[in-house]
C-alpha cells in the first residue's frame, strides 16, 4: 500500500519511484474552506436535493433524538434518518441521512387513515391505504387461526399475495394461466428435459417505453387538502402528497384525525401536533388516542426505514414518554387493539396466546405486565431470561412469517432424484465441488465468500444446466448480472433479481404460475430485504433449490429485515463458507478489514494508494484531481470506469459537493435538463434501495433519457427531480453490488462518525484493479475496523427459522 505525503497523488511527476507528487500545473479546483461545500460548489441542486428525499442507502441512524425511538445500535449502515433540512450532524459530522423523513416511498405504504375508497383506479398508495382498513379483519382471522396448520403463502398481502391468489386460481383451474401473463412461457417439463431449458425466445428488445408519471390525486382533492391545511396552519405544500398517501377523502381524514398528517413523508409530531391544535383547540391533548396511535405507528415506520422489521416493546414506550404520553403502556394496549401495530413474543408466538388477557387487553399487558415479571424473575433468581415483547408492523410482521414458512417449505419438498458425482468431480475448485455436493442434497444452501466467490456459484449453475435442470442466477445489479453472465459464459443464466420478479427478464413463469426454474442462485444475499425475500420464496414451486450466496461483510439491505444474516444466524440449512481467497493487494487489504484488521499491504503497482488530506475541501481537490488525471495517467483506468465513494450526501465532502466538483471539471455545463447535461454521469433510483447508474443522453417532452449499462432509460419529467441524482460520487449503500475498475473512498474528518467495519469493508471492495483512501479521519478508520459489528436490526425471522428447525 503505497502513502503518499500530503499533496501527492498517484502517477503524477515525482523524483523517486515510491511518492509522486501532484503536477501543479495540473488545473484541478483550488482545495475550498471545508464549509465552503454547502455553497455553490457544494450545495445541492434542486434535482439532487429532491432526489434525497427519494433514497434509502440503508439502515439510517438511529440517531432519532427526541424525534422518536432510538432502536438498538445501527452499525452496518451509514446515518441516514435525521429530520429533513438537517445536512451536517454535531461538530460538523457529515450527515449521511439522505432523506428518512422525506422519504416519498418510505411511509406511503404504511400507516396511512381511514380515508375512503375512491371509485377512480386506486393509485399505489390508495390501494395500500384500502388493505390498511381491513388490518383489524385479517388480525382477527389470524388470530382465530393460528391454531390451526398455515399453509405456505397464508400471510402475505400486496403484490405477493395477488400472485399467490392467480397461483391457487390456476391451480383450482377457476382461471388459466393466460389470464394471468401476457406471454406465458411454454409449459416445459419438470425435471426431464435431456438438455438444459431453453431461454424464452425474444427479438431485438424495443426501445424502453417512456415512465409513466405515477397517477397523482385529483386537484379538487388537493383543493380539499389544502384548505384543511390552511386552516390548521400547514404549509400547502404538504397537500399534494397528503391527498396521495391518504386518497380522495384526505380532508375528511386530516379533520376527524389530524394526526393522520404523520403519514405524509416529511412531517415529525411537533408539526402533526401544531396542526392539531390549530384545528381541534382545547379538544385535543397529548394523551388523545388518536395522537397516541399515531405516534406508535410512525416509530415503526421510522424503524423500519432503518433496517427494523419490529421494536422492543419497552423502547417504545420510552419513546412515547418522551413525547409527553402519560401511560405509555396504555398507549400501545390501544394500538394493538385498534391493529396498528401487532405484538410478539420474541420466542416466536404471538402477544397474547399464553399470556392468560383477554382479546382487548394486550398493549399495557404486553409491556408493562412483562417487565414487571423480568423485574421479579430477576429478584427471584429463577435465572430464567425474561422473554421480550416485540411490537412491528402488519406488513413485515407477515412477510417474516410467510418468508419463514416458505424456506421451510423449500427445505421440506426437495427432490433428489439428480446424481451430481460426476459434476461436483469436475468442478474447477474444492470450493465449487462441496457447495455442488451441497445443492445436491438439500433444498436451501447458505453460500458465503468474497467477490472471487462468486466464481463458485457460477461453477454450480453450469454444472447443474448441464444436466438439464433449469438453473439461473439473479443479482442484485446490472453490473452483477453482467459480471455472473461473464463468469458462466451464458448471459440467460444470468438477470437481476427485480427483473426476475417483475418478469422483465428470466424464462417467465410455468404452467403452475411459478418461476420456470428447478434452481435458483440468489448472488448479492446481503442484499435482499424480508418483502422481496418473502415474494421471490412464494414464486418458487415446491422442489426447487434456493442458494442464497453473499458476503456477510458488506452493508445490509435498503430495505427492512436481515434476511441473510438471519438465515445464517438460524443454522436454517447447510452453510458452504467458501476458501478462495480475494487476489492482489486490494483482496489482501479487504480480508483482513472483514476480521477486523487494517493492515499495510504490498502495492508495487500502486493498487493501494493513501492520500492523507487535512479539512474536507483538500478532500474534494484531491478527490477531483485524483479522477481526473492521476488514475487515468498512472493506472490506465479512464475517469468514466472511476467511482468516487464517501460516507453520505450532505456535508462539506459528500456526494452533493464531490459531484458539483466533478461536473465542473469532467463535463462542465448549464444543466439545462433540471440540472443534468447530456454526458452527465447520473444515477437512477426508481425505489429506496435500488440504484441504477447511467449517463444522460437527451432530454425532450416526454422526459429525461439515460443510458443505463446499454439500456436506453426514460425518467419522466415528473419524476426527474426526485429519482435522479448526479452519479461520480455514490455513498458505499448506493455501491453495494456493484464493482467499477477503480475506486476513490474519500474519508473527511467529519466522516468519523459514519464509519464502521461494514461501511469500510463495503467501499473498499467495490474495486477491481485500483484503490485510492483520501484520508482525513485520523485514527477513526483503525477504530471503526477493529470494532466488531454487532446484531444492529431487530428482527423475527432468525426466531421463526430456529422455531420451524425445533
Amino acid at each position: 500500500m503505497t502513502a503518499l505525503p500530503r499533496g501527492e497523488t498517484p502517477g503524477s511527476p515525482a523524483a523517486d519511484d515510491t511518492g509522486v507528487v501532484a503536477d501543479p500545473s495540473t488545473d484541478a479546483p483550488a482545495p475550498s474552506a471545508p464549509d465552503e461545500g454547502h455553497g455553490t460548489d457544494g450545495g445541492p441542486t434542486a434535482a439532487e436535493g429532491a432526489a434525497d428525499a427519494a433514497e434509502t442507502d440503508g439502515d439510517g441512524s438511529g440517531a432519532t433524538g427526541a424525534d422518536g425511538v432510538e432502536p438498538p445500535p445501527v452499525n452496518d449502515q451509514a446515518a441516514e434518518a435525521a429530520e429533513p433540512g438537517d445536512t451536517t450532524g454535531t461538530d460538523g459530522a457529515i450527515d449521511t441521512d439522505a432523506g428518512t423523513d422525506a422519504d416519498p416511498a418510505g411511509t406511503a405504504d404504511g400507516t396511512g387513515g381511514g380515508a375512503a375508497a375512491d371509485p377512480a383506479p386506486l393509485s399505489e398508495a390508495e390501494a395500500e391505504l384500502a388493505a390498511q382498513r381491513e388490518l383489524r379483519e385479517r388480525i382477527e382471522q389470524r388470530k382465530a387461526e393460528k391454531e390451526g396448520p398455515i399453509a405456505a403463502g397464508a400471510k402475505l398481502s400486496g403484490r405477493a399475495a395477488d400472485l399467490l391468489a392467480a397461483v391457487r386460481a390456476v391451480e383450482s383451474g377457476e382461471k388459466p394461466a393466460t389470464a394471468f401473463f401476457d406471454s406465458p412461457a411454454p409449459a416445459a417439463p419438470r425435471r426431464t428435459a435431456a438438455v438444459p431449458a431453453p431461454a424464452r425466445t425474444r427479438g431485438p428488445e424495443p426501445a424502453p417505453a417512456p415512465a409513466p408519471a405515477p397517477q397523482g390525486p385529483s386537484p379538487e382533492a388537493v383543493g380539499a387538502v389544502a384548505a384543511v391545511l390552511a386552516e390548521g396552519g400547514a404549509p400547502g405544500a404538504l397537500a399534494g402528497p397528503a391527498a396521495e398517501v391518504l386518497g380522495a377523502q384526505a380532508a375528511d381524514a386530516l379533520r376527524e384525525d389530524p394526526w393522520q398528517l404523520l403519514t405524509v413523508p416529511g412531517v415529525g409530531p411537533d408539526q402533526a401536533d401544531g396542526f392539531a391544535r390549530a384545528l381541534l383547540g382545547a379538544g385535543c391533548g397529548p394523551d388523545d388516542e388518536r395522537r397516541t396511535a399515531a405516534l406508535v405507528g410512525w416509530l415503526l415506520e421510522r424503524a423500519a426505514l432503518q433496517g427494523h422489521t419490529a421494536l422492543d416493546g419497552t423502547a417504545v414506550c420510552a419513546a412515547l414518554a418522551e413525547r409527553s404520553v402519560s401511560d405509555p403502556g396504555a398507549a400501545v394496549d390501544h394500538a394493538v387493539a385498534e391493529g396498528v401495530v401487532l405484538a410478539f413474543r420474541d420466542d416466536g408466538g404471538e402477544e397474547g396466546d399464553e399470556s392468560g388477557h383477554d382479546e382487548g387487553d394486550q398493549g399495557s399487558a404486553t409491556v408493562a405486565e412483562h417487565g414487571a415479571d423480568a423485574g421479579e424473575d430477576a429478584e427471584d433468581g429463577a435465572g430464567q431470561q425474561p422473554v421480550r415483547v416485540l411490537l412491528g408492523l402488519d406488513r413485515y410482521a407477515l412477510a417474516e412469517e410467510s418468508l419463514a414458512d416458505g424456506l421451510a417449505r423449500l427445505v421440506n419438498a426437495c427432490e433428489k432424484d439428480a446424481d451430481w458425482t460426476e459434476a461436483a468431480s469436475a468442478a474447477g475448485s474444492p470450493s465449487a465441488a462441496e457447495l455442488i455436493r451441497a445443492v445436491a442434497a438439500h433444498g436451501l444452501v447458505a453460500h458465503t465468500g468474497g467477490e472471487a466467490a462468486r466464481a463458485e456459484p457460477a461453477a454450480l449453475i453450469g454444472a447443474a444446466r448441464g444436466l438439464g435442470l433449469r438453473a439461473l442466477g439473479a443479482a442484485h445489479s446490472v453490473d452483477g448480472r453482467q459480471r455472473l453472465a461473464g463468469a458462466t459464459g451464458d448471459p440467460s443464466a444470468a438477470v437481476t433479481l427485480t427483473g426476475l420478479l417483475s418478469g422483465t427478464e428470466g424464462p417467465g413463469r410455468d404452467e403452475e404460475g411459478a418461476i420456470a426454474v428447478d434452481l435458483l442462485v440468489v448472488l448479492d444475499a446481503p442484499q435482499l430485504d424480508v418483502e422481496t425475500a418473502a415474494i421471490l420464496v412464494e414464486s418458487l414451486a415446491d422442489g426447487t433449490r434456493l442458494v442464497l450466496s453473499g458476503d456477510p461483510g458488506v452493508l445490509g439491505s435498503a430495505g427492512a429485515g436481515r434476511v441473510f444474516a438471519d438465515v445464517l444466524a438460524a443454522r436454517a440449512c447447510p452453510q458452504i463458507v467458501s476458501r478462495t481467497p480475494d487476489p492482489g493487494p486490494i483482496g489482501e487489504l479487504v480480508s483482513g478489514i472483514g476480521i477486523g484488521e487494517l493492515n499495510q499491504v504490498a502495492a508495487p503497482g500502486k493498487e493501494v494508494v493513501i492520500v492523507p488530506v487535512r479539512d474536507a475541501g483538500e478532500a474534494v481537490h484531491r478527490t477531483v484531481q485524483l479522477v481526473a488525471d492521476s488514475v487515468p495517467r498512472a493506472i490506465g483506468v479512464p475517469s468514466a470506469d472511476t467511482q468516487v465513494i464517501t460516507v453520505g450526501h450532505g456535508g462539506s465532502a459528500g456526494t452533493r459537493a464531490l459531484n458539483a466538483a466533478l461536473k465542473q471539471r469532467l463535463n462542465p455545463g448549464p444543466g439545462r435538463f433540471g440540472g443534468f447535461d447530456p454526458g452527465d454521469r447520473v444515477v437512477h433510483v426508481p425505489t429506496p434501495g435500488r440504484t441504477l447508474p447511467g449517463v444522460v443522453v437527451s432530454a425532450d417532452a416526454e422526459g429525461l433519457r439515460l443510458d443505463c449499462a446499454g439500456t436506453e432509460l426514460v425518467v419522466a419529467q415528473a419524476r426527474v427531480a426526485s429519482s435522479v441524482r448526479h452519479g461520480w460520487a455514490l455513498s458505499a449503500h448506493q455501491a453495494a453490488g456493484m464493482r467499477w475498475p477503480a475506486v476513490v473512498v474519500v474519508l473527511p474528518g467529519d466522516a468519523a462518525q459514519g464509519l464502521t467495519r461494514p461501511w469500510v469493508y463495503t467501499a473498499f471492495s467495490r474495486g477491481e484493479r485500483h484503490l485510492s483512501v483520501v484520508h482525513g479521519v485520523d485514527q477513526a478508520l483503525p477504530r471503526a475496523v477493529a470494532e466488531s459489528p454487532a446484531e444492529n436490526r431487530t428482527t423475527r425471522l432468525r426466531t421463526l427459522l430456529e422455531a420451524q428447525a425445533r
